[in-house]
């Protein structure tokens, strides 16, 4: 079954883009179907990067939704709208912008990255109108205010289950070290913003997963893959049990990274060894993407 990616980040213009700190550039959309070619993707979801907070290199919405349109059988697209947009306030009618990027083709709202608590009112206000116009959210959660990007929450994700019994209705993909880190219940203040390693034993995201039918997960990047590979019998339950609620992704920023392939052999190697089931594998590397995306295949 081909693969679709929840998590990819192109840029349009490669030879007019800045490098990131790392000294690389992000993808040209070229660089990327080549990538998904060899890990047998024949769509991926693309992902402005539009904050400022600890970015040396953007993405914005024009730029992806270029590249959709440019390889329409490849790609589609989520917008990037900041909580902070219009007013900086609370009031800011979001919902004008978003629903232009829906009208616009727009699947989503994401990569989520502001550096504002997950339960700030201009947050709040955001949700509610991804919320009322059935736009899911993905989002990046980060440990701390500074020294990093993504929307910020306590150890154990308080702020965010507030907002998922806060709005119901709103699909909104969990992603980031900070977040993954939570799928084990010894997850510290030192450790959740890392690479946590040894046997899971059962934590937040689990708990919140079963409480909350509008959380979703998204295994993109090295911390998608060492939240599964760190314990491949916990994760071959946890996918078993939320199989409905999981996206396959990469999270690729650069052409010279390669995890994506080993994580891509782990995924493989669960269904062959008989560790999670066909159904299971098919839902999470496309079928529930294509669910989420709205998108019917005949």
């Amino acid at each position: 079954m081909k693969k679709i990616d929840i998590h990819c980040h192109v840029v349009a213009f490669p030879e007019y883009s800045t490098k990131r700190l790392d000294g690389n550039k992000y993808l040209s959309a070229e660089e990327q179907i080549e990538i998904h070619n060899k890990l047998d993707v024949d769509m991926g979801v693309l992902l402005p990067i539009t904050t400022q907070e600890a970015h040396w290199a953007t993405i914005s919405n024009d730029a992806v939704a270029y590249v959709a349109n440019k390889y329409p059988d490849r790609f589609v697209w989520f917008c990037s709208v900041d909580p902070r947009q219009g007013k900086h306030n609370a009031k800011s009618d979001l919902g004008y912008i978003i629903n232009q990027y829906k009208e616009m083709g727009a699947r989503g709202v994401g990569e989520l990255g502001s550096q504002l608590y997950a339960d700030d009112p201009m947050m709040q206000n955001l949700f509610r109108y991804c919320e009322e116009l059935d736009m899911p959210v993905l989002i990046h959660v980060a440990p701390q205010h500074g020294d990093t990007y993504g929307i910020i929450d306590d150890l154990g994700l308080p702020r965010l289950e507030k907002m998922l019994r806060k709005f119901p209705d709103l699909k909104i993909i969990g992603h980031s070290q900070a977040f993954w880190s939570e799928i084990s219940a010894d997850n510290t203040n030192e450790i959740r913003g890392g690479a946590p390693t040894g046997k899971v034993k059962e934590g937040r995201i689990a708990y919140l997963m079963r409480e909350y039918g509008n959380l979703h997960c998204d295994l993109s990047a090295g911390s998608g893959k060492n939240a599964m590979m760190r314990d491949p019998e916990y994760a071959a339950k946890f996918i078993t049990e939320f199989s409905d609620r999981i996206y396959y992704g990469t999270d690729v920023c650069s052409a010279k990274q390669t995890f994506q392939y080993e994580f891509d052999d782990f995924l493989t190697r669960m269904v062959n060894d008989g560790m999670i089931n066909q159904d299971a594998y098919n839902k999470v590397v496309r079928l529930n993407a294509l669910r989420l995306l709205g998108i019917t295949e005949n």
